[in-house]
C-alpha cells in the first residue's frame, strides 16, 4: 500500500499546474492541496515582501488561495498558472495594505526560526556553521526588509524566487524594462545597507590579516634558514 501511494505521488507530482486544474475543475477538488503546497513558499515570500508581517502574509496566502479556488473557471491559461496566482497574492495583499489592517502574528516569537526563507542546508548539524549561517540569514532579511517597498517586491519575485524578467513584469503589470531598472536599484540599496550593517568597506573583504600575515613571513624564513628550494611554474619567468 505504501509503495502504491508513492507511486502516486510520484505521478502526481509529475502533473503540470494546467493538468492539476483541469482535473480540479472535473471535481478531483482534493488535488487542490497539491497546488498549494507548490506554491506556498512563493506566495509568502511575495506577500511578506509587501506587508512586511509574517501573520499577515499568511493571511493573504489564505485568502489567495480561497479567492483562487473561487474563480479557478476563470483561469484562461493565457498566462501560466503560477503567474496568475502570484498575480492574486499581490493584489490581495497590496490592498490589505491599503486598507491599513494590522493583524497579530500567530506566532511572533518562532517567526525568525521557522522562517521559509531559510534555504542554507548543511551534510551534518555544525553548531557554529549554524550559528554563522543563521546570523548572515538575519542580516540579509533584514537588509531586504529595509528595501522600498517596490524594490522589495521585484528583489524577492527576481532573485529569491527567480522568476523571469516577463513574468514579474507580467504579476506586476509593468515593463520589463521597469523590472530591470527597479532590480538594479534594489541590488544597490541592498548592497549597501549590507555593508552598513557590517561596518565593512569594500576594499575590506578578502583581507590578508595580521595572523596570515606573519605565519607566511615565519615559513619563508624557516626555508631560509633550512636551505630549502621550492620549485615553481612561476620560476620560469626568470630564466
Amino acid at each position: 500500500m505504501a509503495g502504491a501511494a508513492l507511486v502516486e505521488q510520484a505521478k502526481q507530482e509529475s502533473w503540470s499546474d494546467e493538468d492539476v486544474v483541469s482535473r480540479i475543475l472535473a471535481g478531483e477538488t482534493a488535488l487542490y492541496e497539491l497546488l498549494m503546497r507548490r506554491y506556498n513558499q512563493r506566495l509568502y515570500r511575495v506577500a511578506r515582501a509587501i506587508l512586511h508581517n509574517g501573520g499577515e502574509a499568511e493571511d493573504v496566502m489564505q485568502d489567495t488561495y480561497v479567492r483562487a479556488y473561487e474563480h479557478l473557471n476563470q483561469f484562461a491559461g493565457k498566462a501560466k498558472f503560477s503567474t496568475w496566482l502570484t498575480r492574486i497574492a499581490v493584489h490581495e495583499a497590496l490592498a490589505r495594505q491599503q486598507r491599513g489592517s494590522r493583524y497579530r502574528e500567530l506566532e511572533p516569537t518562532s517567526e525568525k526560526q521557522g522562517d521559509p526563507m531559510d534555504t542554507i542546508a548543511s551534510p551534518a548539524p555544525d553548531p557554529e556553521r549554524e550559528a554563522a549561517n543563521s546570523e548572515i540569514r538575519t542580516l540579509l532579511e533584514e537588509a531586504i526588509e529595509d528595501l522600498p517597498g517596490t524594490y522589495r517586491t521585484i528583489f524577492m519575485l527576481r532573485e529569491v524566487e527567480e522568476l523571469s524578467t516577463t513574468d514579474v513584469a507580467d504579476i506586476l503589470a509593468i515593463t520589463e524594462e521597469n523590472v530591470k531598472i527597479r532590480l538594479h536599484r534594489a541590488r544597490v540599496l541592498l548592497r549597501k545597507n549590507l555593508y552598513s550593517r557590517t561596518g565593512m568597506k569594500k576594499n575590506d573583504a578578502f583581507t590578508f590579516h595580521a595572523l596570515r600575515c606573519d605565519r607566511v613571513v615565519k615559513h619563508v624564513f624557516e626555508q631560509f634558514k633550512s636551505g630549502t628550494k621550492t620549485e615553481s611554474i612561476a620560476a620560469k619567468a626568470y630564466e
